[in-house]
């Protein structure tokens, strides 16, 4: 606990600097583009075209509402895992050279994927009225628990990203086999169906769906498609507990394995 805070303390000092950081982390994004962050705004837009039009063939029975929910927040988690890899070894120059707590380094990928998220609820949240107004409905009421959601998956992305970002720099190899964890945890979360699809599909083994709610996305995911969406109620059995449990865990994990392994970052880049 008092390692926490004085953590928290530590980033607050240095808040300029962690800004820096992630100003530094948007502009390289679209350096060199005539539209700039307009990209942060149309990328999505591009998405959701593509997913509401091509990807009903694919998802049956699935509402497009929940496509568009998952793929969104699945990018931002997707984003911030493979920044906080690159997090050390892409500022090799800066950690060898310039004293400071290096743990900014992968919340400053969070920050940057969290600004891009929030551009993109610019498209997500109209596309979504848009489909709900289709269907003679509006947000839910509980959609100010969307901002919760958001926070807890931040968190989570952090905790992930700090850990691969430590281990990247230890062992190279985590660039390639975290592209493809992250290929087999997609289709293992419930971004391209809902937990109603998944039951009906996996209704004979109990256990899978127990094992995807322990999935702490499939957690995120569920609340927010019960925030934004009427008539959606997040069920949490005791298999979601577990999952909504690991995100402080990882976050706790991640952040513990980066302080202990970055006193040879430095030596190893």
């Amino acid at each position: 606990m008092l390692g926490a805070m004085k953590l928290l303390r530590t980033i607050w000092t240095r808040r300029e600097l962690l800004w820096n950081l992630t100003s530094r982390e948007l502009k390289q994004r679209y350096k060199g583009s005539a539209l700039g962050f307009l990209w942060s705004v149309l990328t999505p837009l591009f998405m959701a075209a593509i997913y509401v039009v091509f990807l009903r063939l694919l998802a049956r029975g699935v509402p497009m509402q929940d496509i568009l929910i998952g793929v969104f927040a699945w990018q931002f988690t997707t984003q911030c895992v493979m920044g906080g890899m690159s997090s050390v070894t892409g500022n090799a120059n800066l950690v060898k050279k310039v004293a400071f707590p290096r743990e900014i380094l992968p919340l400053s990928q969070v920050c940057a994927n969290g600004i891009g998220y929030l551009l993109s609820l610019l498209v997500q949240f109209p596309v979504l009225a848009l489909l709900l107004w289709r269907d003679g409905s509006g947000f839910s009421s509980a959609w100010p628990l969307f901002l919760f959601w958001m926070v807890w998956q931040a968190m989570f992305n952090l905790g992930v990203g700090s850990w691969v970002g430590a281990l990247n720099v230890y062992f190279r190899d985590t660039q390639h086999l975290v592209g493809v964890l992250l290929s087999a945890w997609f289709f293992m979360s419930p971004v391209m169906y809902n937990m109603d699809f998944a039951k009906n599909i996996a209704f004979q083994w109990p256990w899978v769906v127990n094992l995807l709610y322990m999935n702490p996305m499939a957690v995120i995911l569920n609340g927010y498609r019960a925030a934004l969406l009427p008539g959606v109620v997040l069920e949490m059995p005791p298999a979601a507990w577990v999952g909504f449990a690991l995100t402080p865990i990882m976050l706790f994990a991640g952040i513990w394995t980066y302080r202990r392994l970055e006193k040879n970052f430095a030596d190893l880049l």
